[in-house]
């Protein structure tokens, strides 16, 4: 197998760890004693194209609940020596292997275009095309398709005090995104937020079910870094900030993906809330998303 290349461009990534939700009984009558297995592990997918962007993909293995994770768990469970190929009916690409420069001691690793193969720059993701993620890994075929939405351009950014303020932030701002929602049923955004020189974070994801050819107005915060996931500026914005936000049109598979990843994400840990099943749009039982993104992107210097 050869060996991935070394990248040391920077790439916009998520690396989606899957867990295993258990369940525990109670009885006050008697003592219930359950054995769990540790499960088979899964291929995990992240790939994602764009408009004007090339495709990406990171490729892991599911982890047993009971694993220890930590860095070496993690570097230890990419995926090495797929077949990755990227269509879009017309024309098709195999992705290579290359090793991200992150400067620290764990190695990470992506599949994208071929460095080597200069036609293959110009496959770059087009708004009104289908692309189709195929793997081939360990003799089983892992396919996706999804379609680049037209983008939905918001109308502007706007800021207003926060609701209830907290005297260790006193620069805290509401960020609001205001847009008039298509009068075509079907629409569906994930949008993700850059922080001065921040990388772009995921935030949450919108359907028109309800606002279906209306203004909209909501608030939006900063997406989740998993670098500071308890830190309480993390998740804030302040005067001062310089805040770019990609508002990404998706098809309704990938929103069905990232609403039940969120909401799963969201209750570990809750007792009282109901299990979900995070919807992949990958065949095979394989997990993760093949996400293909209409994208804009709108800047605001916070001032006040």
């Amino acid at each position: 197998m050869p060996k991935p290349r070394k990248l040391t461009n920077t790439f916009a990534y998520v690396i989606i760890a899957s867990f295993v939700l258990s369940i525990t009984l109670l009885s006050c009558e008697k003592q219930v004693n359950i054995h769990l297995n540790s499960g088979a592990s899964n291929l995990v997918v992240e790939g994602q194209i764009e408009n004007g962007l090339p495709p990406f993909v990171v490729l892991t293995t599911s982890q047993s609940f009971f694993s220890q994770i930590d860095l070496s768990t993690i570097e230890g469970s990419f995926v090495h020596g797929a077949n990755v190929t990227v269509s879009d009916s017309s024309r098709t690409i195999t992705l290579r292997e290359y090793t991200l420069d992150t400067g620290g001691s764990y190695n990470f690793y992506v599949y994208t275009i071929d460095s080597s193969d200069p036609g293959s720059f110009s496959f770059v993701g087009e708004i009104g095309r289908s692309y189709t993620l195929t793997i081939n890994y360990n003799g089983k075929t892992y396919t996706s398709t999804a379609k680049i939405p037209t983008p939905m351009h918001i109308d502007s950014l706007t800021t207003k005090p926060p609701i209830q303020t907290d005297s260790k932030y006193p620069t805290e701002i509401s960020l609001f995104i205001n847009f008039t929602d298509p009068d075509t049923p079907g629409n569906y955004v994930k949008y993700f937020t850059k922080r001065n020189s921040e990388p772009y974070f995921a935030g949450d994801t919108y359907s028109d079910e309800v606002t279906n050819g209306a203004p909209v107005n909501f608030p939006i915060f900063p997406g989740h870094n998993t670098q500071n996931p308890d830190s309480g500026w993390a998740r804030r914005f302040f005067i001062g900030d310089t805040v770019t936000v990609k508002w990404a049109s998706i098809d309704k598979g990938v929103y069905n993906f990232w609403e039940t990843f969120q909401y799963a994400t969201n209750v570990v840990g809750n007792p009282f809330a109901s299990p979900i099943n995070v919807q992949s749009n990958i065949s095979n039982g394989a997990l993760g998303v093949w996400a293909a993104y209409g994208s804009t992107n709108t800047t605001l210097i916070i001032t006040h």
